[in-house]
């Protein structure tokens, strides 16, 4: 999360990128920025009783926008996007193919008793002979 403070005539403005902060979190951000010197010690006690001496404003306009390193960001998604579908592709081809081995799916095979009796057909037939 960015943050941006400006202080002009006693009046703290925070601006935020995001509304990530409790009002803990707010009060104890206030703190340290009162203790570091950034802002002045008056609105440390105006924020712990809610005073009006602090604003805080969510808005993502200061951060200013990019044009070139969205579009670049863009198209380095849709390549990598791209490279891995195609990549993909070709993998299950080569490999349900049978050029990377054989890798076919088979049908199961048949049970070994129907198996035996099935090739030797009529060997295994008692005979009558005397």
């Amino acid at each position: 999360m960015d943050l941006q403070v400006e202080v002009v005539d006693e009046v703290v403005t925070v601006r935020a990128s995001r509304n990530a902060f409790n009002a803990q979190r707010k009060d104890s951000f206030i703190r340290e920025l009162a203790s570091e010197g950034f802002i002045p010690e008056s609105n440390l006690w105006r924020s712990l009783t809610g005073g009006r001496g602090i604003k805080w404003i969510i808005d993502r306009s200061w951060m200013g926008f990019d044009e070139m390193a969205a579009a670049y960001n863009r198209r380095i998604g849709i390549g990598t996007f791209s490279g891995m579908l195609l990549g993909t592709a070709l993998m299950m081809a080569l490999l349900f193919g049978g050029y990377l081995g054989n890798f076919r799916v088979l049908s199961a095979p048949a049970p070994a008793a129907q198996h035996a009796s099935a090739t030797s057909g009529a060997a295994s037939l008692p005979s009558n002979q005397g």
